[in-house]
């Protein structure tokens, strides 16, 4: 009893910490601290996972845990390091909205996703059920993210936080996905980067900037 105690309060505890990381990527100006702090993200995505697999005794979600750690933890932060590097694109982000006004509507989205999550809470059988809110926070403040920066390094990595936030949800609600779906995911996400990496370069050669606004004078064309 007291070990199932401290698992849930461990659990709680690292889901306030991915909660607390998203507010911190949402305000965060340059792009080689978002990609460290979303490599951070994916380390308490696994603790997490491996505390769901250790309390419900889910072999596969060791599995599941392992790759998370060697994709989201260490591949693609390092792709990602490697293509700003490459790019030049150390440097601030501008986003279209100041930070205090971005904070306050992830206020808002956080207290929204809270109230959608109460009656899944309710149905789910896990640990980390009570953690369905903050899944659903992060997933909406990646999006806010995405919606109000114009760099598009900025925006993929918004998208890769987007789906920490759906494989929380997931371990939160139903132990995970399976295992197949989840390496697809995995590919799916690996492939993207790549290909989004060859699209930076393209822009940068066409415009000089990653700014994406400047896509928009191709279509006025």
């Amino acid at each position: 009893m007291l070990r199932s105690h401290l698992d849930l309060e461990f659990a709680k505890l690292l889901a306030a910490a991915m909660l607390l990381l998203s507010f911190v990527m949402l305000s965060t100006r340059r792009t080689q601290q978002l990609i460290t702090l979303f490599a951070w993200q994916g380390t308490i995505l696994f603790l997490s996972t491996v505390l769901v697999a250790h309390d419900a005794g889910v072999t596969e979600l060791y599995f599941s845990a392992a790759l998370t750690l060697i994709l989201k933890v260490i591949t693609l932060p390092l792709v990602l390091h490697f293509l700003i590097r490459r790019l030049g694109a150390q440097w601030d982000n501008e986003p279209l909205v100041n930070i205090p006004v971005t904070m306050l509507v992830g206020l808002v989205l956080v207290i929204f996703a809270f109230g959608l999550a109460q009656p899944i809470s309710i149905l789910a059988t896990t640990i980390m059920r009570h953690t369905i809110g903050i899944a659903l926070s992060v997933i909406l403040l990646s999006f806010l993210m995405m919606i109000t920066r114009r760099k598009a390094v900025t925006q993929v990595i918004g998208f890769l936080a987007m789906e920490n936030g759906l494989f929380l949800a997931a371990t939160s609600a139903t132990y995970g996905m399976p295992m197949v779906i989840e390496l697809g995911i995995a590919l799916d996400l690996l492939v993207a980067v790549f290909i989004l990496g060859i699209f930076f370069f393209q822009i940068r050669e066409q415009f000089d900037s990653l700014d994406l606004h400047h896509l928009e004078s191709l279509r006025e064309e």
